[in-house]
């Protein structure tokens, strides 16, 4: 294909994105940058039932968060637009005459009840070239009676014409060549007067075509659909533009089988949705991978391994990198079990990369709601970088580092009933002495110094140490002790030992 790569991500704005919805427009991009192609993003909308309030908004800011950059749409704008199809009205209605014109369409008056009765009286029905002629459509209705029927307001729906019998051929780029016979393809509704809207079918395919898409790349669940689509591209006289078909392999829930849910995400403990969605009917709220802490390069590394790989053992790339590495070929057609533990290991991954400044500003919020303030930049920089190995979410910076924040008011009762021995209060009484008298209190100068006295007086290693960690951080945990006393103030180390002997007791 010599056209320039044009791509689209096409979400109905009918509740938040789920993670499956992300990767397919993840795909999407870094086929499209691979290629110096452009992305386009289109809200199909048509089903105007279904629509929800904020929907739209919560899909431009979930795909901005990611990075997950858009040439043309709603928000960019562009030369096809305009990019929300309930706007489109127009544009479709002209594509629904040409093919009633070519009789290619149909229009049928058969109401809900109608429709119901043929399903109840025949298992398995499908409205196709062995039932049409049985239904109330303009196939069995004199041409009067039709345009009666719709002078009268009577509310109708077109359908499209099915050639029974024959085999329809989609070539996908994973999947490769798929056959379907036509006798399975219904003749689906196109267009419903009563809203004077397409569906998906008939808009999806005159967008793409107006839109100039070289590639429709989606998830599988929209296989079974492409060669009805493959059946228009050539009643509109289009097949010499037809997109190239790419259906990614779906993901699958972390345990048992079948496709990734939302109750899979509740039940052990993971997000499904890029960020945090309120139902604006129920008032329900459903967690997002960035209010849970993970971090956006991330998620994008993540999710890119869900049925992709880079061709080699490369797991850590950011988006450069997945960009130059990405191609359909190393796509795989089997589902891709969604590892929700991978990627927390991801963003521990990230964490450990990111500057130290840079995870202190997203720490602050942190500290700020735990109504603690007072401390520099560079302060609490230091104190994340010391601890950040231990975590894989920024929130958990927290329970690891707390003590640099506050001092401690209890005292894990393990550690100090087998690290405060009746001398303890005495030596530590000693060890004050000690940590005042040091000029240089850089870890390695004062860890000389300390470790000098206690072998000095015979004193045990361990339970000196253990003591002195006690005191300073309240439990037998954190990073090393002498990088703890260099950050910390002297004057707060002592008077944390003060208060352990005080607390503790003699």
């Amino acid at each position: 294909m010599d056209r320039p790569i044009r791509v689209r991500f096409a979400p109905s704005p009918t509740g938040p994105l789920h993670i499956g919805g992300v990767r397919t427009a993840l795909f999407n991009y870094l086929f499209a940058r691979r290629g110096g192609g452009k992305m386009i993003l289109r809200i199909e909308d048509t089903d105007s039932t279904r629509f929800v309030p904020g929907a739209e908004d919560y899909i431009n800011e979930s795909l901005r968060w990611l990075g997950i950059g858009i040439d043309e749409g709603v928000r960019e704008g562009g030369p096809h637009g305009p990019y929300r199809q309930s706007e489109r009205r127009d544009i479709y209605k002209k594509y629904v005459k040409q093919l009633l014109d070519a009789g290619r369409a149909y229009i049928a008056f058969d109401t809900p009840q109608e429709l119901a009765e043929a399903r109840e009286k025949t298992p398995n029905f499908q409205y196709d070239a062995h039932s049409r002629g049985g239904m109330r459509n303009s196939l069995t209705l004199p041409a009067g009676e039709v345009q009666r029927l719709i002078d009268g307001g009577t509310q109708y729906v077109v359908r499209f014409l099915v050639e029974p019998g024959r085999d329809v051929v989609v070539n996908d780029r994973i999947r490769g060549r798929v056959v379907i016979n036509s006798d399975i393809i219904d003749d689906k509704v196109l267009y419903k007067s009563a809203d004077e809207l397409p569906t998906y079918h008939l808009a999806n395919i005159v967008d793409d075509h107006l839109m100039e898409v070289t590639h429709v790349i989606r998830g599988e669940e929209w296989l079974p659909s492409a060669p009805l689509h493959v059946l228009l591209y050539e009643a509109f006289g289009w097949t010499d533009t037809m997109p190239e078909f790419v259906h990614l392999p779906l993901l699958l829930k972390p345990v048992g089988n079948g496709k990734l849910s939302k109750r899979d995400g509740d039940k052990l403990g993971f997000p499904v949705f890029p960020l945090e969605w309120r139902d604006p009917k129920t008032g329900a709220v459903s967690a997002g991978y960035r209010e849970n802490g993970y971090l956006p390069e991330a998620v994008v590394n993540f999710l890119a391994l869900l049925g992709w790989n880079p061709g080699d053992d490369t797991e850590l790339m950011d988006m450069d990198t997945l960009i130059s590495k990405f191609s359909f070929e190393h796509c795989s057609k089997a589902g891709a079990k969604f590892d929700y533990k991978k990627g927390a290991w991801f963003n521990h991954e990230y964490i450990m990369r990111m500057a130290d400044d840079e995870l202190a500003a997203l720490f602050m919020p942190v500290l700020e709601a735990k109504g603690i303030t007072g401390f520099s930049p560079e302060y609490v920089a230091c104190a994340v970088g010391m601890v950040k190995g231990r975590v894989n979410f920024v929130a958990e910076l927290w329970d690891q580092g707390d003590f640099f924040f506050r001092a401690p008011t209890e005292y894990a009762e393990k550690d100090v009933r087998k690290r405060w021995k009746e001398e303890t209060p005495r030596i530590m009484e000693e060890l004050i002495g000690v940590l005042e008298g040091i000029d240089d209190m850089t870890s390695a100068n004062a860890e000389k110094i300390v470790l000098g006295w206690i072998e000095q007086n015979g004193y045990h290693l361990g339970n000196v140490m253990n003591a002195f960690r006690l005191a300073v951080v309240g439990a037998c945990r954190g990073p090393h002790m002498f990088d703890i006393t260099e950050l910390m103030p002297r004057s707060e180390v002592t008077a944390r030992i003060r208060r352990a002997i005080d607390t503790i007791g003699k």
